[in-house]
Protein backbone atom coordinates (compact mmCIF):
# COMPACT_ATOMS: atom_id res chain seq x y z
CA UNK A 1 0.00 0.00 0.00
CA UNK A 2 1.10 3.52 -0.75
CA UNK A 3 -0.85 5.96 1.40
CA UNK A 4 -0.38 9.66 0.64
CA UNK A 5 -1.70 12.59 2.66
CA UNK A 6 -4.15 14.53 0.52
CA UNK A 7 -5.96 16.74 3.06
CA UNK A 8 -6.72 17.33 6.71
CA UNK A 9 -10.03 16.57 8.39
CA UNK A 10 -10.82 20.27 8.92
CA UNK A 11 -10.76 20.93 5.14
CA UNK A 12 -14.09 19.21 4.36
CA UNK A 13 -17.56 19.52 5.84
CA UNK A 14 -20.20 16.82 5.65
CA UNK A 15 -21.58 16.56 2.11
CA UNK A 16 -18.66 18.41 0.51
CA UNK A 17 -16.10 17.32 -2.09
CA UNK A 18 -12.79 18.59 -3.35
CA UNK A 19 -10.31 17.68 -6.05
CA UNK A 20 -6.61 17.28 -5.36
CA UNK A 21 -3.70 16.23 -7.52
CA UNK A 22 -1.51 13.26 -6.57
CA UNK A 23 1.42 12.30 -8.82
CA UNK A 24 -0.26 13.97 -11.80
CA UNK A 25 -3.64 12.27 -11.23
CA UNK A 26 -6.82 14.09 -10.21
CA UNK A 27 -8.24 12.54 -7.04
CA UNK A 28 -11.67 13.32 -5.59
CA UNK A 29 -12.17 13.43 -1.83
CA UNK A 30 -15.65 13.51 -0.29
CA UNK A 31 -17.01 13.54 3.25
CA UNK A 32 -20.34 11.90 4.04
CA UNK A 33 -21.26 11.88 7.71
CA UNK A 34 -18.16 10.74 9.58
CA UNK A 35 -16.75 8.87 6.56
CA UNK A 36 -14.34 9.97 3.86
CA UNK A 37 -14.34 8.56 0.33
CA UNK A 38 -11.84 8.93 -2.48
CA UNK A 39 -12.08 8.18 -6.20
CA UNK A 40 -10.81 9.28 -9.59
CA UNK A 41 -12.00 12.83 -10.23
CA UNK A 42 -12.75 12.15 -13.90
CA UNK A 43 -15.93 10.31 -14.86
CA UNK A 44 -15.27 7.00 -16.67
CA UNK A 45 -18.08 7.83 -19.11
CA UNK A 46 -16.82 10.98 -20.85
CA UNK A 47 -14.28 12.50 -18.47
CA UNK A 48 -16.49 14.97 -16.64
CA UNK A 49 -15.03 16.78 -13.61
CA UNK A 50 -16.73 14.94 -10.75
CA UNK A 51 -15.69 17.47 -8.10
CA UNK A 52 -18.17 19.90 -9.72
CA UNK A 53 -20.92 17.27 -9.71
CA UNK A 54 -23.66 16.63 -7.17
CA UNK A 55 -23.23 14.54 -4.02
CA UNK A 56 -26.32 13.05 -2.34
CA UNK A 57 -25.30 10.71 0.45
CA UNK A 58 -22.67 8.49 -1.19
CA UNK A 59 -24.20 8.87 -4.67
CA UNK A 60 -22.10 11.08 -6.94
CA UNK A 61 -23.65 12.52 -10.12
CA UNK A 62 -21.40 13.69 -12.95
CA UNK A 63 -22.21 17.21 -14.18
CA UNK A 64 -21.65 16.27 -17.84
CA UNK A 65 -24.12 13.44 -18.70
CA UNK A 66 -25.45 12.76 -15.20
CA UNK A 67 -23.80 9.37 -14.78
CA UNK A 68 -24.11 8.21 -11.17
CA UNK A 69 -21.72 6.20 -9.00
CA UNK A 70 -21.73 5.00 -5.41
CA UNK A 71 -18.59 6.27 -3.69
CA UNK A 72 -18.53 3.33 -1.27
CA UNK A 73 -17.25 1.01 -4.03
CA UNK A 74 -17.54 2.91 -7.33
CA UNK A 75 -20.34 0.81 -8.83
CA UNK A 76 -22.47 2.35 -11.58
CA UNK A 77 -25.95 3.39 -10.53
CA UNK A 78 -26.81 5.09 -13.83
CA UNK A 79 -24.52 5.29 -16.87
CA UNK A 80 -26.13 8.43 -18.35
CA UNK A 81 -29.44 10.24 -18.28
CA UNK A 82 -29.97 9.35 -21.93
CA UNK A 83 -32.86 7.10 -22.88
CA UNK A 84 -34.09 4.94 -25.74
CA UNK A 85 -31.98 4.53 -28.85
CA UNK A 86 -29.42 7.12 -27.76
CA UNK A 87 -28.78 5.15 -24.54
CA UNK A 88 -28.49 1.83 -26.40
CA UNK A 89 -26.01 3.23 -28.92
CA UNK A 90 -24.09 5.01 -26.18
CA UNK A 91 -23.70 1.76 -24.20
CA UNK A 92 -22.44 -0.02 -27.33
CA UNK A 93 -19.83 2.66 -27.97
CA UNK A 94 -18.75 3.02 -24.35
CA UNK A 95 -19.94 0.28 -22.01
CA UNK A 96 -20.61 1.13 -18.36
CA UNK A 97 -17.50 1.06 -16.15
CA UNK A 98 -17.25 1.58 -12.41
CA UNK A 99 -15.56 4.60 -10.92
CA UNK A 100 -12.14 3.75 -9.51
CA UNK A 101 -12.13 4.24 -5.74
CA UNK A 102 -9.25 4.42 -3.28
CA UNK A 103 -8.90 3.26 0.30
CA UNK A 104 -8.93 6.11 2.82
CA UNK A 105 -7.60 6.16 6.36
CA UNK A 106 -7.40 8.86 8.99
CA UNK A 107 -4.24 9.41 11.04
CA UNK A 108 -4.87 12.08 13.70
CA UNK A 109 -6.19 14.94 11.50
CA UNK A 110 -4.55 13.74 8.27
CA UNK A 111 -6.57 12.15 5.47
CA UNK A 112 -4.49 9.50 3.72
CA UNK A 113 -5.40 7.79 0.44
CA UNK A 114 -3.91 4.61 -1.01
CA UNK A 115 -3.22 5.76 -4.57
CA UNK A 116 -1.85 2.41 -5.87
Amino acid sequence: MSFVEIATTDELRDGNMKMTSVSGSEILLAKVGDNYYSADNRCPHMGGNLSTGKLEGTVLTCPKHHSQFDLTDGHVIRWTDWSGLKLSIGKLLKSPRPLKTYEVKIDDDKILVDVK
